[in-house]
């Protein structure tokens, strides 16, 4: 899917995929994370598991909104004592992360077999 922006051109897709390991929702992310792509992303996370594994290696670009997102799904996991990590991500492509600390504090794993091994 190819959304415009300001009616010109086109800006780059945004692809969601999952899959389960261990009864764990894993969501493969590839693309840009952004305001025209936030309600997509939104909505595929809606329809989600309580346990949730977010692999970031595809992302391109995350803004503070997709980020909110995402900090949103992992305060609920830890309210609902669900498994939850983040794998792949890129300081180049997700700065966001690191600019407002949550890189510290975010359950962040180089790969899907090491955050398995931490919250399987």
């Amino acid at each position: 899917m190819t959304m415009p922006e300001n009616g010109e051109g086109a800006v780059a897709a945004l692809s969601l995929t999952s899959s389960t390991v261990n009864e764990i929702t894993v969501v493969k992310v590839d693309g840009v994370l952004d305001a025209t792509t936030r309600e997509q992303f939104a909505d595929y996370l809606s329809l989600s598991g309580p346990d949730l594994i977010l692999d970031l290696a595809g992302v391109t670009f995350m803004d503070s909104r997709a980020l909110g997102l995402i900090v949103h799904q992992w305060q609920t996991s830890l309210a609902t004592s669900s498994r939850f990590a983040l794998v792949g991500v890129e300081y180049s492509k997700s700065k966001v992360m690191w600019i407002t600390g949550l890189a510290q504090r975010l359950p962040l794993y180089d790969t899907l077999d090491d955050a398995l091994a931490a919250i399987g």
